[in-house]
């Protein structure tokens, strides 16, 4: 993980044990949350075309925008709880062998 996403962990890590949100922040409550942002997220995109979908109007992108912030807020603290998988990931999936494939790691041969 990256300095600045590990510094961000750590940030959001402080701001929930500063108010006591920790005994909240379970994985299992955090994968709700998670859950409910991204629907928050999908339900701005709702019923528009594809060309409507890239061209949102500014009112709709600034939604839009603080929703992928609360996705990417629960993302990293669900992460901090469980350990982050990047390190497995990179095992399953080393880059000279799955540039380009995208089937599942236990696919290969």
């Amino acid at each position: 993980m990256s300095e600045a996403l590990r510094a961000l962990q750590q940030r959001l890590a402080a701001f929930a044990a500063a108010r006591d949100w920790d005994q909240f922040h379970s994985p299992k409550n955090l994968a709700m949350a998670l859950s409910v942002e991204a629907a928050e997220l999908v339900e701005e995109f709702q019923w528009l075309t594809e060309d409507q979908s890239t061209a949102l109007e500014a009112e709709r992108r600034e939604r839009v925008r603080l929703e992928l912030a609360d996705v990417f807020i629960y993302l990293l603290r669900i992460a901090d709880k469980l350990d982050d998988k990047i390190a497995q990931n990179e095992m399953k999936y080393p880059a000279e062998r799955v540039r380009g494939d995208s089937r599942k790691y236990d696919q290969y041969d």
